[in-house]
């Protein structure tokens, strides 16, 4: 990616046009002028079985992902093609969403043919780049999106796909310009799969850890499996302090950062810690730093953060802190391994919508080892939860790039050497 950017280079002479000041040597152009041919898509006749589980593969709009066809769920036959309206893209041409999903855009990675979802766009190469133009139809999605019409089915109409304008830079350039957008693309898509691998392995770290423990050779029978001779089982509150969050009175709160930050919800979580949306000038419950927020009611019974500060804690959070401080992040892994169960308790507990109370969260059972090898255990997670921030991080700060890189390389403010 260095020499992509290396490549860059500003003092650009600029025209005035119709959609804003462009390079000198650029041009204004409409999608149709820059392609031979637009198609539109259909299904064939789902009752007829003659028609599908061939090999050609076929999509909707709803199997678009992150601009990409991220799946090929159906196949169809030459004779299902041949009647209905659907067509077949070639390889590398442009697909884009014009119904349910309007603003979505893929290059087709194959032949493949296409609901009446897409509308496929087959591209006069000689004139335009397919990768440039694809990059030009990510950038303008919000644009696309909003000249949606219809009303039923919303979509958007070919006739203003067709004449969607953009700047044109030369054919090389283009070129150049879809190769740097292309190469951070990958990037991110590289450091997705790195989260997702890591991801993988911290749950199966955690299944082992949280069971077998740390190079344990005996065992020991127990209702909750076999676990080393040393473990105890226990309860939550064996190990725990718990205190269920209470709501201030309405009146008290406000958004202007007076008092205490308040959390409600999980619309307030992240991934780790949470971001308070009000402040109370009456606190109620409070939590410490470091503490384990847990919600207690609603779809999201069981998703944690942890305290990064003191919070006042409303009705709909629990905090809960290790007897010992060091065994905190070991009780949060714990419960974090157990999500889906305790979830599952919550929503048959007999109220119309899912909730743990405090008798409930207190009757968890819970593993317990040896203090400091709860400490092990909770470094070796935390570790591998401090890598996946970092490749978080990394992920926002080039999605960031790549759309900075868009906003000036697609509108020649900047220009690349080809």
């Amino acid at each position: 990616m260095p020499e992509q950017v290396s490549s860059l280079k500003t003092g650009v002479r600029f025209k005035d046009t119709p959609i804003g000041k462009i390079p000198l040597d650029w041009e204004v152009v409409k999608l149709r002028d820059v392609a031979k041919k637009f198609y539109n898509g259909g299904t064939p006749d789902t009752t007829n079985k003659d028609y599908w589980n061939g090999n050609i593969p076929w999509i909707t709009g709803a199997d678009f992902d992150n601009q990409k066809v991220s799946q090929i769920r159906r196949y169809i036959t030459a004779e299902g093609l041949r009647n209905s309206s659907s067509n077949l893209i070639p390889k590398g041409n442009i697909l884009v969403v014009t119904r349910t999903g309007v603003g979505k855009v893929a290059i087709a990675p194959f032949d493949i043919a296409i609901s009446q979802d897409i509308t496929g766009v087959v591209l006069d190469e000689i004139k335009a780049s397919p990768a440039f133009i694809y990059w030009h139809l990510v950038f303008n999605s919000i644009r696309l999106r909003t000249t949606i019409q219809g009303t039923s089915i919303s979509g958007l109409l070919r006739g203003d796909l067709e004449i969607l304008n953009f700047a044109l830079p030369p054919l090389p350039e283009q070129k150049k310009i879809a190769e740097v957008l292309s190469t951070v693309d990958e990037a991110i898509g590289k450091t997705a799969q790195i989260t997702e691998k890591t991801k993988k392995v911290k749950k199966g770290l955690m299944q082992k850890l949280l069971t077998q423990g740390i190079g344990h050779k005996k065992f020991k029978k127990t209702d909750n499996g076999d676990i080393p001779v040393d473990w105890k089982v226990g309860k939550l509150s064996d190990v725990a302090i718990i205190t269920m969050g209470q709501s201030p009175p309405g009146n008290t709160y406000n958004t202007e950062g007076v008092g205490c930050p308040i959390l409600n919800g999980p619309t307030e979580f992240t991934d780790y810690s949470p971001v308070p949306i009000q402040f109370t000038t009456q606190s109620t419950k409070v939590c410490k730093a470091q503490d384990i927020l847990f919600c207690v009611r609603g779809s999201s019974t069981g998703k944690m953060n942890i305290a990064d500060q003191e919070y006042c804690i409303g009705r709909g959070i629990s905090a809960i802190r290790g007897k010992m401080i060091s065994n905190t992040k070991y009780i949060f892994f714990s419960l974090l391994n157990q999500t889906p169960k305790i979830f599952k308790e919550a929503s048959g507990a007999g109220s119309t919508f899912p909730n743990i109370n405090n008798k409930a969260l207190e009757e968890i059972k819970f593993l317990i080892p040896p203090l400091g090898e709860q400490g092990k255990i909770a470094d070796i997670l935390s570790f591998i939860d401090e890598e996946l921030i970092r490749a978080s991080n990394h992920k926002k700060g080039l999605e960031a790039l790549k759309i900075g890189l868009m906003q000036v390389l697609l509108t020649g403010k900047i220009r690349v050497s080809v």
